[in-house]
C-alpha cells in the first residue's frame, strides 16, 4: 500500500480531526470530553492559520495520521521563536492497520521538506512524557532534547521539548 503525506484537502478536515482526537484519547494523551479533545476535532482553523497535512492511503483515500506545521508568525506555534517552524499534534490512525507502518515517521520527514522549502533554520516540538515510541523517531531523526524549552500548557502537563537544525542535508 502507498502512503503519500499531504496538504489536507477541505473534505478530509473531519477525518483528520477525528483521527488525532481518537488516537489522543485511545493513547491516554487527553481526555475524552476535555479542551485539548475538542481542540483536536476541529482541524479548520489549524488548516486557516497553519498548515495541516495529512497521510493519505493512495489506494483508497483513507486519512491514517495527520500533523499540524506551524510556520513562522502561525498562532498555533506554541514553542517557535523568530525563523523556527513546529509542529504539534501529530498522530497516527489508532486502528491496528495504520500502526506499525511508519506513517509517523513519513509526516516527520514531510514537515522537515516543508521547513527546508521555506528555508528555516530549525524545527521545534513538544511531546508529553510518556509518547516514547515517538520520541524514538525523532531522536532517530536527528532531533535533540531541548529540556531549557520544556513547559506546561496546564497544571500537570509537562512537555519534553526537541529541534533538529536544518542545515541543508536530507533527512
Amino acid at each position: 500500500m502507498s502512503i503519500i503525506v499531504r496538504t489536507a484537502q477541505p473534505a478530509e478536515y473531519d477525518a483528520a480531526g477525528h483521527l488525532v482526537a481518537e488516537a489522543f484519547i485511545t493513547d491516554g494523551h487527553t481526555e475524552r470530553d476535555g479542551d485539548y479533545a475538542k481542540l483536536l476535532r476541529d482541524p479548520r482553523d489549524r488548516a486557516e492559520k497553519a498548515e495541516l497535512m495529512v497521510a493519505v492511503d493512495e489506494e483508497n483515500g483513507a486519512v491514517l495520521g495527520s500533523v499540524t506545521f506551524a510556520p513562522p508568525g502561525s498562532p498555533y506555534a506554541d514553542l517557535a521563536h523568530g525563523r523556527e517552524g513546529e509542529f504539534r499534534m501529530l498522530a497516527v490512525s489508532p486502528e491496528p492497520t495504520a500502526r506499525g507502518r511508519g506513517i509517523g515517521e513519513l509526516m516527520v520527514h514531510a514537515v522537515i521538506a516543508r521547513a527546508r522549502e521555506l528555508e528555516l533554520p530549525r524545527i521545534v516540538m513538544s511531546s508529553q512524557r510518556q509518547m516514547t515510541y515517538a520520541h524514538r523517531i525523532y531522536e532517530r531523526l536527528g532531533f535533540v532534547r531541548t529540556p531549557d524549552r520544556d513547559w506546561s500548557p496546564v497544571p500537570g502537563v509537562h512537555l519534553f521539548t526537541y529541534a533538529l537544525e536544518l542545515d541543508g542535508s536530507p533527512a
